[in-house]
C-alpha cells in the first residue's frame, strides 16, 4: 500500500472548527511535507481552489501550481500530485509548466485531473462554467493537447475549444517516474507525468478509463470499491490499455480505544447548515453527478472521508486497509486534524508497523 496526504492548503478539513492548528501558510506546507518523507508517507495531493471550500470563501487558500513547484524543490522522494482543472489553464500552457516542475522534481510530478463543480468559483474569477457532460468534453479534448505536447514536437490540433499549430515543447518531461512507495503506479506511456482523475458518472469513467493511468475515488467501504474497481478494470480492459491503478480518499482517526476514536467522530461531525463550508457543499451536489446521496455528516470532513473507516485502535486501521488492498486499491489519500500531530501518530502506529510486516513475509517467501 502506497500512503498519501492531502496538504492542508485550506488550513484544515473540518467545517465545524474555526482553527485546526493547521496555518494556511507556505511555512507550514513544507513543514508538513519534509517531515512526511521522513515518516513514510509516498505522496502529497494539493488541490486547486481559488476559493476556501472547507472554511468558508473569505478564508485563505494556497495556490495549488506555484505551492507545487516550491514544494518540488525542498523535497526528495514525495510524489507531488497537483490537482489541474482544465476550464482554468490553456492546455499548451500547462504541458510546459508541469515539465518544468517535473525537472524540479525529478520524475515526482503527477496531475490530478478535475473537471470541476464550484460554479461561484468560476465566476468570481471570470472563467466560464459549463454544464456537467460540456466540463468533461473539455477535459477529454484538453488531455489530447497535453498528451500531443508532451510526446513531440511540432504538434499541431484543431478541435471544437481549442487549436495549436506546430507547438514546440521543451525539455519535455522527466522520461522515469522517479517516486516511492510499492506497489508504484504503472510508467504511463513515455515516461510521462501520471494522470489521475475520479468521477461517479459515466461520462467521467468512460474518460478516464481511455485517458488516464489511476483512478481515485471518494471514500467508501471496500465492497463499494471493490465494485468501482471490478468495473474501471473492465472498461479498461474494453479500451486495449494497459492496468490502472487506483486509490481511494479517508479521514484517519487513530485512537488506543475504540471509544476515544468514536468520540473523535462526534467532534468532528457537529456541523449544521449555518456553518460556513455549507454553501460549497450546496454547489458540490448539484455540480456532481454522484453515485450515492451525499448526507452533510458526510461532507463534514471533505471526500466522504468518514466512510472509508479509517477509524479506530491500531490494529483496526490496518486490517481495514488490508480489506482495501485486497479488492484492488495501491494508494489511500488521508486527511487528518490536526494534520502534523495525527500523521506522526499515524505513521508510528500504521505505516511503520504495516511495513515491517511487509517485509517480514517478503523475506519468508525468498
Amino acid at each position: 500500500m502506497r500512503y498519501g496526504f492531502w496538504l492542508p492548503v485550506f488550513g484544515g478539513w473540518l467545517r465545524n472548527l474555526d482553527d485546526e492548528n493547521m496555518e494556511t501558510s507556505w511555512q507550514y506546507a513544507s513543514r508538513l511535507a519534509r517531515r512526511a518523507e521522513e515518516l513514510g508517507f509516498d505522496l502529497t495531493l494539493i488541490a486547486e481552489l481559488n476559493l476556501n471550500d472547507i472554511k468558508g470563501v473569505e478564508a485563505p487558500s494556497l495556490d495549488a501550481w506555484t505551492t507545487a513547484a516550491a514544494l518540488a524543490a525542498v523535497t526528495e522522494r514525495l510524489e507531488i500530485m497537483v490537482a489541474v482543472r482544465p476550464t482554468f489553464h490553456n492546455p499548451a500552457l500547462l504541458a510546459k509548466q508541469a515539465a518544468n516542475i517535473d525537472h524540479i522534481a525529478n520524475g515526482r510530478l503527477s496531475l490530478n485531473v478535475v473537471s470541476s463543480w464550484w460554479k461561484d468559483e468560476a465566476t468570481k474569477y471570470g472563467i466560464p462554467f459549463d454544464a456537467h457532460d460540456d466540463r468533461y468534453a473539455r477535459t477529454s479534448e484538453w488531455l489530447d493537447v497535453l498528451d500531443g505536447c508532451w510526446s513531440g514536437q511540432h504538434f499541431s490540433h484543431q478541435g471544437k475549444l481549442y487549436s495549436i499549430d506546430d507547438n514546440v515543447l521543451s525539455p519535455k518531461p522527466v522520461p522515469s517516474r522517479n517516486f516511492t512507495g510499492t506497489p508504484v503506479a504503472p510508467q504511463p506511456k513515455g515516461g510521462r507525468p501520471t494522470l489521475y482523475a475520479g468521477g461517479e458518472s459515466e461520462t467521467a469513467k468512460n474518460l478516464i478509463a481511455a485517458k488516464c493511468d489511476a483512478y481515485l475515488m471518494h471514500g467508501d467501504p471496500p465492497e463499494t470499491v471493490g465494485k468501482k474497481i471490478a468495473d474501471m478494470r473492465q472498461r479498461r480492459e474494453a479500451a486495449g490499455l494497459p492496468p490502472m491503478s487506483f486509490g481511494v480518499s479517508g479521514y484517519a482517526i487513530v485512537r488506543d480505544s475504540e471509544s476515544e476514536a468514536a468520540r473523535e467522530v462526534e467532534r468532528i461531525t457537529d456541523v449544521s447548515a449555518s456553518d460556513r463550508g455549507y454553501a460549497s457543499y450546496q454547489q458540490w451536489i448539484t455540480g456532481s453527478k454522484l453515485e450515492q446521496e451525499i448526507s452533510l455528516r458526510d461532507y463534514s470532513v471533505s471526500n466522504r472521508g468518514l466512510r472509508s473507516g479509517f477509524i479506530g485502535t491500531p490494529k483496526m486501521v490496518r486490517e481495514r486497509l488490508e480489506e482495501f488492498a485486497a479488492v484492488g486499491v495501491d494508494l489511500v489519500l488521508l486527511q487528518s486534524s490536526p494534520q502534523a500531530e495525527e500523521m506522526e501518530r499515524f505513521s508510528a502506529q500504521v505505516i511503520v508497523p504495516d511495513r515491517a510486516g511487509s517485509t517480514r513475509v517478503a523475506a519468508g517467501t525468498v
